[in-house]
């Protein structure tokens, strides 16, 4: 067998947080011209608000479209203010209020449902910032017990919830995903959103390193370029990493997911990035070996 038949075929998805400036049909009619296998959905006010009137019958809507352009999906819950209009990620699974951590759960619940509605293969989330006056063990006693029902809700569905280590949060590394999985007994439910810039950003081992430390909890990928220690999402090229054995240590893990391009702040260009990362991503990926 030669070296690239053992590697997995890249499935490249496109976030919609990167295509705010587009309805979601033709976010979505736009990936599928590109030539895009999937869609890294969030859930947020302009495409499939979730907390609008009769969200089942609009998200069969979105799944018809979604099979009518041979698209898949993962469902993200990084809306900045679809909670709180006045707090960025608020209320979070770490806020002092029981009441407010339980309307994050509801929501992640939410999310759940849609994602098996659409036939997604994970749900994404993260932990929040540790509140102020908050000590990490109540922190982090506060984020297991918000994500019970969670974790209840994705075992009945068969979706995987997909935490992401985000930089500056309560759970920001690899490590602090194991502690939390170890807290919560390893529930088959819990698995890993892997975003492959935050490991250039922060975790002391290179990237490749990381995709195969994950590799047995991976249920998500984001990607995009990014410099050592600035947490700052930066289209292909702008950054430090080296793409071509980085994708290859992905696709040697198996992983059949999508690898979802992220860059949430590039919205105003988000056509002209999404061509371009594309061609990015095929180029690297050819050059490493892991392309089909």
């Amino acid at each position: 067998m030669t070296r690239t038949a053992q590697l997995a075929t890249p499935r490249w998805g496109y976030g919609t947080n990167g295509l705010t400036d587009l309805r979601l049909d033709d976010a979505l009619a736009l990936l599928a011209d590109l030539g895009y296998d999937g869609v890294g959905l969030t859930l947020d006010h302009m495409h499939l608000d979730p907390l609008a009137p009769d969200l089942a019958a609009r998200t069969r809507r979105v799944a018809r479209t979604l099979h009518r352009h041979h698209l898949t999906a993962t469902v993200e819950t990084g809306a900045r203010y679809v909670l709180d209009p006045r707090r960025k990620h608020g209320p979070s699974l770490l806020d002092p209020d029981p009441d407010a951590r339980a309307a994050r759960a509801r929501l992640l619940v939410r999310a759940v449902q849609v994602a098996a509605d659409l036939g997604a293969h994970a749900v994404h989330c993260f932990s929040g910032i540790t509140p102020d006056n908050t000590d990490r063990d109540t922190a982090w006693k506060r984020l297991a017990d918000a994500l019970d029902p969670v974790l209840n809700a994705a075992d009945d569905a068969g979706i995987p919830l997909a935490i992401e280590p985000e930089p500056g949060h309560l759970l920001a590394t690899l490590a602090d995903f194991h502690h939390l999985r170890r807290a919560l007994g390893s529930p088959n439910a819990l698995g890993l959103t892997l975003d492959l810039g935050h490991c250039q950003c922060l975790e002391p081992e290179p990237p490749a390193d990381c995709v195969r430390a994950a590799a047995p909890w991976l249920r998500h990928v984001q990607i995009e370029d990014m410099r050592r220690g600035v947490h700052e999402h930066l289209p292909f090229g702008e950054g430090e990493i080296d793409f071509p054995p980085l994708l290859d240590a992905l696709a040697a893990t198996g992983y059949q997911g999508l690898t979802v391009v992220e860059l949430p702040r590039h919205s105003h260009a988000g056509p002209d990035l999404a061509a371009a990362s594309l061609s990015f991503l095929r180029a690297a990926a050819a050059q490493g070996g892991s392309s089909a």
